[in-house]
């Protein structure tokens, strides 16, 4: 072999690296533009955050993608909501958000266990830039989705949405500025079921039920896993989870989707564990009786009551049984009924009792025809992610998050399980600009 091939053989992986660094370089922007494009061509996208964009200019902030010929591209600030309504602990900045460098959309920002209690940063788009827009979804006849990619380490509480709890409640001592609830849509880590995909709507903005909080709400039957933000980067990208919440105003329907799965969950002995909404129940069928009937609260709001639709059972259990007297469970799409009836003398069974055993909280369905609409007045919340405002100092969700997608509509299951595809795939380093 020559002099000359030897050295060739030399040159070639030094000449290799340059030639090479471009199409890897291709690649991944083409990845990226791909993956991007599964969300914003998904029907009814209005917004995109993949922590990848951000302003050419200025501060830099991340933005979203949004539809063609869009006015708002919604550029997420930097806050710290216990400082803006208590006065109290230090401004937040971009650099209190850690970037992971990788995601399913190449970025990820992190939401931190923070122990001061005066310090709960988010990001957020404020009321005045985003009132009637498109990510502002309210009214009557509106549906909408919230879908988040997130890695969650800890925590039960928001993701992303338009969910301003108030901070009327001095949870944390009296705010020096007193909202009322401003509450429209978002989706959560769990709440009452941590770790679960849990969807929230209000058509008042404000509590449910008689409750101090808002009530409507969907937990998915499966839940995400608990993994420390710290952990190395095999796990973490093994680790990619996708949030969805949708609201079909159609069906009257709220659900909570994990990884494109709307797995059912329903509440059992609702009596004891969510009494308001037993309550609920109840006071809807005494109203309807002729009457002041025994038990029934007069001052109760009519448009508080919960009473799904129950016209023809999908199943029946007979509890018990007896020579006078039949129990039944009787399941409805929404709620499950303990019925009792008595046997006549002429042989006729009637209804004797009713109560709610049961209530299904995936699917959850929504008494009301409209989201919360606010008007210009102030009484509109701001568009939030990692954390809401709320008079509790908790710590909320922990964890990475790669992506924060809101739609105008109700997504189908197979749009779902495309976009959890995403999450499921190779993470991908940010595209070179």
């Amino acid at each position: 072999m020559s002099l000359a091939t030897n050295q060739m053989k030399s040159i070639l992986p030094l000449l290799a690296v340059p030639l090479l660094a471009p199409l890897i370089a291709l690649q991944a922007a083409d990845t990226y533009k791909d993956r991007v494009a599964t969300v914003m061509n998904t029907p009814g996208c209005v917004a995109f955050w993949d922590f990848v964009k951000r302003e050419p200019e200025g501060a830099h902030r991340f933005t979203a993608s949004v539809p063609e010929n869009a006015k708002n591209n919604f550029p997420l600030d930097a806050g710290n909501y216990i400082k803006d309504y208590w006065g109290e602990g230090r401004e937040a900045t971009y650099a209190d958000f850690p970037l992971l460098g990788r995601g399913p959309f190449g970025q990820a920002i992190r939401i931190r266990k923070e122990e001061d209690k005066t310090f709960r940063p988010f990001l957020f788009v404020p009321r005045e830039r985003l009132h009637d827009s498109p990510i502002d979804i309210k009214g009557a006849g509106k549906s909408v989705s919230v879908v988040v990619w997130a890695i969650r380490e800890s925590g039960n509480h928001a993701l992303a949405g338009i969910w301003h709890e108030g901070t009327d409640l001095k949870h944390g001592g009296a705010a020096k500025v007193v909202a009322r609830g401003q509450r429209q849509y978002a989706l959560f880590a769990g709440l009452n079921k941590e770790g679960s995909a849990c969807g929230h709507v209000s058509e008042n903005g404000a509590k449910s039920f008689g409750h101090i909080y808002a009530m409507h709400k969907s937990n998915s039957g499966d839940v995400s896993p608990a993994v420390p933000a710290d952990f190395p980067a095999e796990v973490l990208d093994a680790s990619w989870q996708c949030f969805a919440m949708t609201y079909n105003h159609e069906t009257h329907e709220l659900t909570g989707w994990l990884n494109g799965q709307d797995t059912g969950r329903w509440q059992e002995n609702v009596q004891k564990a969510i009494p308001v909404i037993h309550n609920a129940w109840v006071q809807g069928h005494l109203h309807h009786e002729l009457g002041l009937q025994p038990g029934e609260d007069p001052a109760f709001p009519t448009d508080q009551f919960y009473n799904p639709p129950e016209d023809k059972p999908v199943s029946v259990k007979v509890l018990s049984t007896a020579t006078d007297e039949r129990v039944e469970l009787q399941e409805f799409r929404y709620t499950r009924v303990k019925v009792t009836q008595r046997k006549a003398a002429d042989g006729t069974w009637t209804v004797t009792a009713r109560d709610l055993a049961a209530v299904r909280l995936n699917p959850w369905w929504f008494s009301h025809d409209s989201l919360y609409t606010p008007s210009n007045n102030g009484t509109g919340g701001p568009f939030t992610i990692g954390r809401v405002i709320h008079s509790s100092r908790g710590i909320g969700f922990t964890g990475w998050m790669g992506g924060v997608a809101v739609f105008n509509r109700a997504l189908s299951a197979e749009e779902l399980s495309a976009l959890s595809a995403v999450g499921r795939a190779r993470p991908i380093t940010p595209p070179s600009r």
